[in-house]
């Protein structure tokens, strides 16, 4: 009876170790001494560290010096008596893996004693993609309040926008006086200036619905380019377009992609300094339509590189920092669609713009 016994309790301990070693959750247990006695195969992927590497090992090698030196002293008050109960629940920190990636943790406690010996049991969960969601709506929903606010804003200050813009116009008719016109121009480049600003504010926190339809990217390639031949000239910048197809069906918004060309192109050209070239290619693959837009300008320094998608952030003296934020933010509301940069110190820029072709019709 003894050796049936004997066998269900091995039985039940094997299957108690087989659960929690192929749980989800990260389980470490050590003794009152801090040396890791058990260590799982969650453990072993949320720290990095196979269980050959610490079992034996003190628990310093696992937990950063803050975070060691506050667990030792709970430990030592539970077991000199000043602590009662060393289980809580969940609470939150944050570790460092063998590799150096910090990952946040949500971790509870449970105490064993065994023959006069306590062993403690931490387990640990990874939130990182809780935190990612939760950081996701957060923004959201900040997102959704800027936006009102913003079109509130927009409102308020359209309005006396087209007034300032209609009175001006109609001076411009009656004034003769050189100086007074040219100051009147001035105001109704600033009128325009502030009105793009305010659109440009409402499409980036408030934009309208994707209108999806299917279109030639390579003539409305061909339409921009023609609109920018003449800007180009005054700035003594050669524009050149090629296409290695005639046509090159997607689907999207024709509008908001024309968006994203139109402020790469003016990107492009405030780029360049002292006369030069802008480039737009259009190149054809079998399932995917890549355009790239390059000047010979300066490069974009390493530095901004990264920053470069952000609101607000530019490094031009008028520039409003939103082209190319509100460009990529279309081009993420479009699947399969990406955008890119290659940039080369005195050399120049070059963005690319991927887009699946539309396989509805046979290109």
């Amino acid at each position: 009876m003894k050796s049936l016994d004997l066998n269900y309790r091995e039985d039940e301990l094997g299957i108690l170790r087989l659960a929690v070693e192929n749980t989800r959750e990260a389980f470490v247990t050590i003794d009152q001494n801090h040396k890791i006695l058990f260590f799982n195969r969650a453990a072993e992927e949320l720290f990095g560290f196979g269980r050959k590497e610490v079992l034996g090992e003190n628990l310093d090698v696992l937990l950063g010096e803050q975070c060691i030196k506050g667990h030792k002293e709970a430990v030592r008050k539970f077991l000199e008596g000043e602590k009662k109960n060393l289980t809580h629940d969940e609470r939150e920190f944050t570790i460092t893996r063998k590799d150096g990636k910090t990952i946040p943790v949500v971790f509870s406690f449970s105490v064993a004693q065994l023959n006069g010996r306590h062993y403690f049991t931490a387990i640990i969960r990874d939130i990182s993609e809780l935190k990612l969601c939760h950081d996701r709506v957060m923004k959201s929903e900040r997102l959704a309040e800027l936006g009102q606010l913003v079109t509130e804003i927009a409102h308020e200050i359209k309005n006396p926008l087209v007034l300032i813009g209609g009175f001006t116009r109609q001076l411009k008719k009656v004034v003769k006086d050189e100086k007074s016109l040219a100051k009147l121009d001035v105001i109704l480049e600033e009128v325009e200036r502030l009105e793009h600003l305010l659109n440009e504010l409402k499409e980036l926190y408030l934009p309208r619905e994707v209108d999806f339809s299917v279109f030639d990217v390579n003539t409305l390639l061909e339409e921009l380019y023609l609109l920018a031949i003449d800007d180009c000239k005054n700035r003594n910048i050669k524009i050149v377009f090629e296409s290695d197809a005639d046509e090159a069906l997607v689907e999207g918004d024709r509008e908001k992609i024309k968006q994203v060309f139109l402020n790469l192109i003016k990107n492009g050209v405030e780029a360049i300094e002292n006369g030069g070239v802008l480039r737009i290619e259009s190149r054809k693959h079998d399932n995917y339509v890549e355009i790239l837009v390059t000047d010979n300008g300066p490069g974009i320094p390493e530095k901004h590189q990264a920053k470069l998608f952000s609101p607000f952030f530019t490094t031009k003296k008028h520039g409003t920092g939103l082209g190319l934020s509100i460009s990529k933010r279309i081009i993420d509301q479009h699947p399969g669609f990406s955008i890119s940069l290659d940039t080369v110190k005195g050399k120049g820029t070059t963005f690319k713009v991927t887009m699946p072709l539309d396989d509805s019709v046979e290109q």
